[in-house]
């Protein structure tokens, strides 16, 4: 028995900003015969994880190719891998059976045949939305979590700035930081964002850093004393901006660089002399370099949200043709929260 299986792949590599033009919907027949003896399982997908990083493996080379399994070029025509949530239709291992909910490296696609080896967990269902898995519970929120309190090392009442705030990484960041009793700014593009974190989220500040003229002195102004972290999203001149407003002993975690992604131009470079002098550490770090807090993360995590103390934030597009526009979407700022595409009901 076979069925048929809607899948989105890229036309070429993609080496600027990522257009519509440069995806294709291709459909491919699936066998739901597997052999008793492999390690394979059919798995429905139900929720898809849409993530920035995702365009550095779209081009021609990136040097990020190499670094991480994860992180891989893909090839065009190709499904391209992300982590999601599913359903097992088909499975002879005795860790999967059907109708198992999973959670690991699906597919862009309607159906996905993950192949032993694969990245595949049974879901522990904590009463929460199935999509929380694949933001809030998932590598999203580890990075948030992690990022944050493994990489910067926060104190209560230290000052921090988040960029891209409202996105599906800072927004988390910077509830996990008040939560510590920080003193939280973020910044974001549009009016729409600045009021969501401070009147929704608690922020105590936030600006929208497209109607600045100079991010030095918008920071100056939000930051009057100084910033202790800085946990970075964008790169580009927020960092040189937030390395010159840093204060003695400072720490900068590099969770991604969205700005540099699409424009090689954009690069930072930042007043070197401020590093050296203010003793400041800058650390870049992948989500599957946090593993260690994971226990910790999630029961902290569970834990805020069932007291009502944290929000998970998420912008939902509904089917696989809606990917592209949705990935597309990252690019311009569209999302609020954590972008993910559902692609069938549970």
């Amino acid at each position: 028995m076979e069925i048929k299986n809607k899948y989105v792949a890229i036309k070429s590599n993609i080496n600027g900003a990522p257009e519509e033009s440069d995806f294709e919907i291709k459909v491919e027949n699936v066998s739901l015969i597997v052999e008793p003896e492999s390690k394979e399982v059919i798995v429905k997908n139900l929720f898809l994880s849409i993530d920035p990083y995702q365009i550095n493996r779209m081009k021609s080379q990136s040097s990020s190719q190499a670094a991480i399994s994860f992180a891989a070029a893909i090839v065009p025509g190709d499904a391209i891998d992300t982590y999601g949530v599913g359903r097992v239709l088909v499975s002879h291992r005795p860790d999967f059976k059907k109708d198992d909910l999973v959670a690991g490296l699906l597919t862009w696609g309607e159906y996905t045949r993950v192949k032993e080896g694969s990245l595949l967990n049974k879901l522990e269902i904590l009463g929460f939305p199935l999509s929380y898995h694949v933001g809030v519970f998932g590598f999203s929120g580890l990075a948030a979590y992690g990022g944050f309190f493994d990489v910067c090392k926060p104190k209560p009442g230290e000052k921090v700035f988040v960029s891209a705030a409202s996105g599906s990484i800072g927004n988390l960041v910077g509830q996990y930081a008040k939560l510590l009793g920080c003193y939280v700014v973020g910044s974001a593009g549009s009016q729409e964002k600045v009021k969501f974190l401070k009147e929704t989220l608690g922020f105590d500040d936030a600006f929208n850093y497209k109607q600045e003229t100079d991010l030095k002195s918008a920071l100056k102004r939000c930051f009057p004393q100084g910033i202790d972290v800085y946990f970075d999203n964008v790169g580009g001149k927020m960092l040189e901006a937030a390395v010159a407003n840093m204060n003695s002993f400072g720490r900068v975690a590099v969770c991604g660089v969205i700005s540099e992604y699409t424009n090689a131009s954009t690069r930072a470079a930042p007043e070197m002399l401020d590093i050296v002098y203010k003793r400041i550490t800058i650390q870049g770090f992948l989500a599957a370099d946090l593993m260690k807090v994971y226990a910790d993360f999630l029961s902290k995590t569970v834990e805020y949200l069932q007291a009502g103390k944290l929000k998970a934030i998420e912008d939902v597009s509904q089917g696989v043709e809606s990917i592209p526009s949705a990935f597309i979407g990252l690019f311009r700022g569209d999302n609020i929260g954590k972008k993910i595409v559902k692609v069938a009901d549970e």
